[in-house]
């Protein structure tokens, strides 16, 4: 099989991209938070190949990404403090569950048979150049090897998943870093379902406290519910002392190999999370190291939308 086609950010790259997804191909496009491994969401092969090319479990549902609000009005019902929030905080990395309309046309596949639907509009110029030419829906996960490291640059998603994808979007690297906050607004409250790249404190002057249910039982409601998720070839370990031979991730004031950030910025660290890991890991593999250890995040803010992928990156594997 070729090699992906590497597509420039240009409108004929963005025009290029839209005509593989309607011919039912895969192409990892850019967003402000990571790549995404995208098909025509209603599509429903094109759609099954997302999960044959990551080797995603079928009941992991996907993202779907539209242009804007009214878009998203066509495919699901928002409720007030759906609505509120949509106006407030998209395009940009909210994703909000919501009960599907009858009549939406997407696959079955991309809710994994629930009755509600994962919904994101992007910020990012080059995803949304793509959305409107394709005038349709886009199913996108990340553009990575499911339960493996997220994709924030187009030689991320080339190495890890090579001529299962098309063509690569090439806009550089991610500016956000980490996946979208996923949200389900209730009448009365909203759960926090994903930590994400919007802090709950932006969020809770909208909503009230959230509720977190962010790793349910065997029955997921979004992306990123998975307790093992997001991890490196090599064991990671958190916060604690170093043993000999690990790779170490510093923050802040703690040094280590590689750091997330040096002055502590925790905006900076998760713009770098994953491309971190991603060095972690070869250099791990390059000296035969024994695990990755990461220093000790703040619990706040950013923080805990790092700390929500350190921790299922640590998590026993499956």
């Amino acid at each position: 099989m070729p090699a992906p086609e590497i597509l420039p950010d240009t409108p004929e790259g963005h025009t290029r991209a839209a005509a593989l997804l309607k011919e039912g191909r895969l192409v990892a496009l850019p967003t402000e938070t990571v790549y995404g491994l995208a098909a025509d969401a209603t599509a429903p092969e094109a759609v099954a190949a997302i999960y044959a090319a990551k080797g995603r479990p079928s009941h992991n549902p996907l993202i779907v990404h539209v242009p804007d609000l009214a878009t998203a009005q066509t495919l699901a019902t928002l409720p007030a403090q759906a609505e509120a929030l949509a106006r407030a905080f998209w395009p940009g990395p909210l994703t909000l569950v919501l009960p599907l309309k009858p009549g939406h046309g997407l696959a079955p596949a991309v809710t994994a048979g629930l009755p509600a639907v994962a919904i994101r509009v992007p910020a990012h110029p080059a995803m949304q150049a793509v959305l409107r030419s394709l005038q349709g829906p886009v199913a996108a996960p990340s553009a990575n090897p499911s339960g493996r490291i997220s994709a924030t640059t187009p030689a991320h998603v080339r190495d890890g998943l090579g001529d299962r994808v098309a063509a690569i979007l090439d806009a550089g690297p991610c500016t956000v870093g980490v996946e979208s906050t996923i949200l389900a607004p209730g009448e009365s409250t909203t759960r926090l379902l994903r930590e994400g790249g919007l802090p709950r404190e932006a969020i809770e002057p909208f909503t009230g406290p959230l509720v977190a249910d962010t790793t349910p039982g065997a029955r997921l409601e979004a992306p990123g519910q998975l307790a093992s998720h997001y991890a490196p070839r090599a064991p990671l370990h958190l916060g604690g002392t170093p043993h000999p031979g690990e790779i170490t991730i510093g923050f802040g004031a703690t040094m280590g190999d590689l750091t997330l950030s040096a002055t502590g910025d925790l905006a900076e660290a998760a713009t770098n999370l994953f491309a971190i890991l991603h060095q972690a890991d070869a250099l791990a593999d390059q000296r035969n190291a024994p695990a990755i250890r990461v220093a000790a995040i703040p619990e706040t803010g950013l923080g805990r939308a790092i700390n929500d992928r350190l921790r299922r990156a640590a998590a026993p594997r499956d």
